[in-house]
């Protein structure tokens, strides 16, 4: 039987249809299939595995959770991987339950985004105090060190302004953006207090920056990458907002199992592989792509930093 035929036979399950729309979106945990569902575990991972054997899904292990994606078209047969989304996109419109998937769908990125923001909000005016997985002054050094002339600089995910004010030293002008409006606030009081004037701090999200297109010299994403919901998105914005010439630092953990610390530090991803970084910017359209582990930590989990320098050229 060709594999279309095997998926067509899956798709006579109107959960196994739910379940690969709703993935199409978005790479999701069991634990959030089962939310959006709103069905058990069990039931949930009996569908997802028979639909990772079928070859349609993928997963991968993220410390003691798994999450389950569409396989990418460049793996298996466009042209029937094709058929069965337009077969699934007709078989959801027969679905009352797929339009209530939606919604349940955003509510669970949502949480993701929430309990991100609720940690930052806490962490405001204690930074300095409290730890944070991966900021450590020797992995900043490391990155400022790369920094030549840089012109406008956008500082994605600066949280409370430390590394900011560290760039507005050298950098004629700062974009300073955030997502918790108690950390712009509290960043941008200390920035006044320190005499900078060159720093301008703004609400927004890093997936969807409020920088005009090809206008900083520099974009650093420093320990923000693994905090968002997709990464991708916000590479890409990075290299929107870069001008032509400019480069990108991304400072973020190395991949580990420390699964605690999606708890402790509302942390979305458990760090990256220096594979999936490079990916993740060849795929936005950098050049010139370098990534090296510049940190670790001695006490335990022993997180290590990673680090990536990549070039928008014309």
């Amino acid at each position: 039987m060709t594999s279309i035929l095997k998926w067509l036979k899956l798709l006579a399950d109107p959960t196994r249809v739910r379940i690969l729309r709703i993935l199409r979106k978005e790479k999701l945990s069991v634990a959030e299939i089962q939310n959006v569902l709103g069905m058990g575990q069990s039931r949930i991972s009996s569908h997802l595995a028979q639909l990772k054997s079928s070859g349609l899904l993928k997963d991968e292990r993220f410390g003691k959770n798994i999450y389950y994606e569409i396989i990418d078209p460049n793996e298996t047969d466009k042209e029937a991987l094709n058929r069965i989304f337009a077969v699934i996109d007709s078989a959801s419109e027969e679905i009352p339950e797929c339009f209530e998937d939606s919604e349940a769908l955003k509510l669970a990125l949502e949480k993701r985004s929430d309990k991100a923001r609720a940690y930052f909000d806490e962490l405001a005016g204690n930074f300095g105090r409290k730890y944070v997985p991966g900021r450590s002054w020797k992995s900043l050094a490391e990155m400022l060190l790369q920094i030549m002339d840089p012109g406008i600089v956008a500082d994605l995910g600066s949280g409370e302004g430390t590394l900011t004010q560290l760039l507005a030293q050298r950098a004629t002008k700062v974009i300073a953006i955030d997502s918790s409006k108690k950390m712009i606030g509290y960043a941008s009081k200390i920035s006044q207090e320190n005499g900078y004037d060159n720093i301008e701090y703004r609400l927004g999200d890093i997936q969807s920056p409020p920088i005009d297109d090809n206008s900083v010299s520099l974009t650093i994403l420093s320990q923000a990458l693994h905090h968002t919901a997709k990464p991708q998105i916000a590479v890409n914005e990075a290299f929107r907002i870069t001008a032509l010439g400019g480069k990108v630092v991304i400072l973020d953990l190395l991949r580990h199992d420390f699964e605690q610390a999606r708890d402790l530090y509302a942390d979305v991803w458990l760090g990256f592989t220096e594979i999936e970084l490079r990916e993740y910017l060849k795929n936005a359209g950098f050049n010139s792509i370098q990534t090296a582990i510049v940190d670790k930590e001695q006490k335990a989990p022993h997180f290590e930093t990673l680090m990536a320098i990549a070039e928008k050229k014309g």
